[in-house]
């Protein structure tokens, strides 16, 4: 077979992926010299810890093995098996995290409670007060920033693959046929459109309800200059549960109700998420905005609030603020749902909407689209 993909971002790469791994040939167009949104503008954590039971956990699950897989073949990818911690202070956050440890799914997780000496033990670099801490094993991180290019230089070095930087597709012209703004046809047995949060011109025409069925989501983020010690897990804290399924139950109703987020917080829907980068650098976020259009420029007070909860966690001030940067990615309305794959046209795809579970989650969702298209 021959697949075109279109999009360079983590999800249109690991499509790439599974189709030079299954023998076909692959020629993934980017309308930009290299990707340049959701995918390079996250933690590069692999996220098992709060999926939502049943398919979304199933799916993390599973690209977590393909991650580590792949990691041991491409080792610029960076993947470690950290996992994560978060660290809890109050009764009402540890009856959340006691309520999680005790999940029928809690093995498969990694998760386990476990008290402020424990976790320090896991990571020393947390010398700030807490009272324990929910231990998730299966968590892991990738680096987002050069993830893509060496997937590429893997990819390129079977002979099977062509990436076409700086074109933009502007139509479907037949059976898996598209043509880009060169004036190029590109023609294959199978089109993939992973266009991630970009649902105007070519997907709007193509799927017209799109926006009924996707939604687009932007974050700020933040870099800091290397930490000088390692960090040796990533990082949640408390208001994570609140943004995550595998939370919700009674215990997390208690904690909205007797112990609501501070208005900073709650203003930009906060939680903490927070991992080292390999060059000892934080990545550390993050907001939620869903009103659409969104702002063209960042805010403060997250910031502020994010490097007050990182240092009262780590007991030290926090290192330089190097960078801060906004993303957006696409996500499903209807959030039970980890994808939207639809056929949209004769021999095209149009696979989007992982919300923040992209990064996660690309390279199962991937291997599902190979299998269902019989790839």
């Amino acid at each position: 077979m021959r697949v075109i993909v279109v999009g360079g971002g983590v999800v249109g790469t690991m499509h790439a992926w599974q189709a030079v791994e299954r023998g076909h040939e692959v020629v993934q167009i980017e309308r930009e010299a290299e990707a340049r949104g959701a995918s390079l503008r996250n933690f590069g954590q692999i996220w098992v810890s709060g999926r939502a039971g049943g398919e979304e956990l199933d799916t993390a699950l599973r690209a977590r093995e393909l991650w580590e897989e792949i990691g041991a073949r491409v080792p610029g990818l960076g993947f470690r098996p950290i996992g994560s911690l978060t660290p809890v202070r109050t009764a009402a956050e540890y009856a959340v995290a006691e309520a999680a440890a005790a999940r029928t799914d809690a093995a498969a997780r990694g998760y386990k409670l476990v008290t402020a000496d424990e976790a320090r033990a896991l990571n020393p670099a947390l010398r700030g007060a807490f009272e324990a801490a929910l231990w998730c094993e299966r968590d892991a991180a990738v680096e987002p920033r050069t993830a893509q290019p060496h997937l590429r230089e893997a990819l390129l070095a079977t002979g099977r693959y062509t990436f076409l930087p700086g074109r933009e597709v502007r139509e479907v012209v037949g059976a898996a046929a598209v043509r880009d703004d060169h004036g190029d046809v590109h023609r294959g047995d199978a089109v993939v459109l992973a266009t991630g949060a970009c649902l105007s011109g070519l997907v709007r025409e193509l799927a017209p309800d799109i926006r009924s069925i996707v939604r687009r989501v932007r974050l700020q983020m933040m870099q800091t200059a290397p930490l000088g010690e390692p960090l040796t897990t990533s990082l949640a804290d408390a208001d994570s549960f609140r943004y995550y399924p595998a939370y919700r139950g009674p215990a997390l109703d208690a904690l909205d109700s007797g112990q609501p987020q501070g208005p900073v917080a709650a203003a930009h829907r906060m939680q903490l998420l927070m991992v080292q980068r390999l060059d000892g650098g934080l990545t550390i976020g993050d907001t939620h905005e869903y009103e659409h259009p969104f702002a063209f420029d960042t805010v403060e007070d997250p910031y502020e609030h994010l490097v007050e909860v990182v240092e009262s966690f780590l007991g030290r001030p926090l290192p330089k603020v190097r960078r801060r940067w906004a993303g957006v990615y696409a996500q499903c309305t209807d959030t039970t749902r980890v994808v939207h794959r639809e056929q949209v046209a004769d021999g095209v795809w149009l696979v989007t909407g992982p919300g923040g579970r992209g990064m996660t989650c690309a390279p199962a969702i991937a291997e599902t689209t190979a299998t269902e298209l019989g790839w």
